[in-house]
């Protein structure tokens, strides 16, 4: 799956640098957004896997945009590297402090910057991969790829795997059908998006006690809760 990035820069040459050094590999798709509060909305209506964040931003500077994201629930999780011409250790200790994963300074490598944005993601800020995630019921490790509910092993085809992990990627958030389409099934358009419905139904009969995690927003598609006793 592709991985969605945010890039919060107001300088339209940098987004662009920034956007062609993610998307050339082919397995990012980056959205820009302009100004701090661009990137607030985009970060809380949106699918976002990661955000790099220009300090000196319009409207919502970086530091306060970063504190937003770690106080909302549905983003305290989402890895944030600060991309910035600021260089002074006062600066980047706020940017750590206020929950940035990782700082980088301008003028940048676009190959760093990219092997940064793994090294978060590997990391597992987003549980994209060497994580593992619990809950009461279920534990995913997602770098062995393995599913067990109440320690007892579940077993998942790929797509029902990627699915999951898609699903817990943005848990507390809704997933619209065409966007879950969009992310585990590339936008295949022999998949209809209300096939997603069986798949999910398919998810929640093997998770078994777990499968109460994935819940239905009628009217708008699917969200993994994260906290069920």
């Amino acid at each position: 799956m592709r991985i969605s990035v945010l890039v919060a820069e107001d300088e339209p040459d940098i987004a662009l640098l920034v956007k062609h050094a993610l998307e050339r590999a082919g397995d990012a798709r980056v959205k820009i957004a302009s100004s701090g509060d661009a990137a607030v909305r985009a970060a809380l209506e949106e699918a976002i896997d990661l955000v790099i964040l220009d300090i000196n931003l319009p409207v919502l500077n970086g530091f306060e945009v970063c504190r937003i994201l770690r106080q909302r629930p549905a983003t305290s999780r989402l890895p944030i590297i600060m991309l910035t011409a600021r260089t002074g250790e006062v600066d980047r200790v706020r940017g750590l402090e206020l929950g940035a994963d990782d700082y980088v300074t301008k003028p940048f490598s676009p190959r760093e910057l990219a092997a940064r944005v793994r090294a978060v993601l590997r990391r597992g800020g987003s549980g994209l991969s060497g994580d593992v995630y619990t809950s009461a019921h279920l534990s995913v490790d997602f770098a062995a790829i393995a599913v067990t509910v109440d320690n007892v092993p579940v077993r998942l085809t790929r797509r029902e795997f990627e699915l999951l992990a898609c699903l817990l990627r943005h848990r507390n958030r809704v997933l619209s059908r065409v966007r879950l389409l969009e992310r585990v099934w590339g936008g295949d358009q022999t998949i209809d998006a209300r096939a997603i419905d069986v798949h999910v139904g398919r998810l929640r009969a093997k998770l078994g006690l777990a499968g109460t995690q994935v819940e239905t927003v009628i009217g708008f598609g699917y969200r993994f809760i994260d906290d069920v006793a």
